[in-house]
């Protein structure tokens, strides 16, 4: 599953679709909208992408990701739109035999998502102020 989508995240659907019989360790890392960051408060936040790049992007990610580690199977969603507090922007779900793996490949493929995804992010304030983030490099 590699999703650029506007509708919410179902982070079930997700989880389920890197299930398999062949894992014994699958990860869900949820991305949430949060309200406070380096001191400043958020009301919203507001991505924008191009579909066709983006979608390109995160198979190459995900085919890198799966040379990598023993990924059984691996799914990456990103909205786009407006993403409320609380709600999740970003998902990523990975399959491997073994935990470390999982934990491993699923770190890994965020961000790298992070760095290389033409995904944009815009910040709101409270008082209306804006403001575009950038994202964060690979470590």
């Amino acid at each position: 599953m590699i999703e650029f989508t506007k509708s919410p995240i179902d982070s079930n659907a997700v989880l389920a679709s890197v299930s398999t019989p062949d894992a014994g360790a699958n990860v869900l890392f949820l991305g949430t909208t949060r309200q406070f960051t380096k001191g400043q408060e958020t009301v919203q936040l507001d991505y924008e992408g191009y579909e066709s790049m983006v979608l390109k992007e995160l198979k190459t990610i995900r085919d890198t990701a799966m040379e990598r580690w023993p990924i059984q199977k691996c799914s990456i969603v990103h909205r786009f739109g407006t993403v409320a507090l609380a709600e999740a922007s970003v998902a990523v779900a990975v399959s491997t035999p073994h935990r470390a793996d999982s934990f491993a490949a699923a770190e890994w493929i965020l961000e790298t998502l992070k760095q290389r995804a033409p995904i944009w992010k815009r910040d709101l304030r409270p008082d209306g102020y804006t403001e575009w983030v950038e994202g964060n490099p690979v470590t």
